[in-house]
């Protein structure tokens, strides 16, 4: 009950909510393609499913956080001369779900552009527990992305500088599950728009394609590899890959909205004529 007294916590809380839920928008990209290749009876279960794993993992990994730190530690430290570096559990795991994500999303995108969707129309083309087992796989690079964010926002210091160990792991599971059921609710909406309009999945997979570089990234920085001595391969800021994602998306809604606000029009003999009109109404 102390915790619940100190608007500091409750700041944290909103804050952690608050990021838990842009963090879980590629979650949700993800599962809403994967989704929209079931039946529609199971697409929702899927998301449930897809979404409840990732509460459960965020949990279970903020209870084995002593475990998730130590994965930092390098098992394998290697200097060939023109690339160095210590591998590490979490390099391997954020590595790994970085290049599981790019070949889903080129995967994806080639099988889009190719038709093969067309050709199976009204066919599920995915299973349930296939699409369970992709859902789990990237849920856990996902997961461990959240709760090192989770853990370096929400101080386990002991008052009054933090909120204690329990206080902060308090603040950290509520705005996991408070997260989760927000995304629980938006889940199907977004899911329906995504899979309604072509546009929007593409733009979908390339920001997936985009989240997989950052993986990789991410997990070169975390391995500390270094190129012809000395080169050290960054992180790239999370910041700036979800204002593009964001700025993209904005784009996006407005053609969308110009596009049902009438039927486009083009040029004919320097006259604007209707785009429904037919060849023989433009011959005449």
């Amino acid at each position: 009950m102390e915790i619940l007294m100190n608007p500091d916590a409750w700041i944290a809380l909103l804050t952690l909510t608050f990021l838990e839920i842009i963090l879980g928008i590629d979650n949700i990209v993800f599962l809403s393609i994967v989704s929209g290749k079931l039946r529609a009876e199971d697409q929702p279960k899927a998301r449930r499913i897809g979404l409840l794993l990732a509460m459960a993992f965020r949990i279970i990994l903020l209870f084995g956080i002593t475990w998730v730190m130590s994965l930092q530690n390098s098992f394998f430290d290697f200097d060939w001369g023109f690339v160095s570096g210590g591998i590490s559990g979490q390099s391997l795991i954020v590595f790994g779900g970085g290049l599981f994500l790019l070949y889903k999303s080129v995967s994806e995108i080639h099988h889009k552009l190719e038709g093969e969707e067309e050709a199976t129309s009204g066919k599920a083309s995915n299973s349930l527990p296939s699409a369970i087992i992709q859902i789990a796989l990237l849920n856990i690079v996902f997961s461990f992305d959240s709760i090192l964010t989770a853990v370096g926002l929400v101080s386990s210091a002991e008052p009054p500088t933090g909120f204690g160990p329990a206080g902060a792991l308090e603040i950290m599971v509520g705005a996991i599950i408070i997260s989760i059921i927000i995304m629980l609710i938006f889940a199907g909406p977004v899911s329906k728009f995504v899979n309604e309009h072509p546009t929007i999945q593409i733009l979908g997979l390339s920001f997936l394609i985009l989240i997989g570089v950052m993986l990789l990234a991410e997990g070169s920085h975390l391995a500390d590899l270094k190129f012809f001595g000395g080169t050290e391969v960054h992180s790239i800021p999370k910041g700036y890959l979800y204002f593009a994602i964001f700025f993209s998306l904005f784009v996006e809604f407005l053609n969308l909205r110009m596009k049902k606000k009438g039927t486009p029009v083009q040029l004919h003999n320097n006259k604007i004529v209707d785009e429904k009109l037919t060849d023989d109404d433009l011959t005449n």
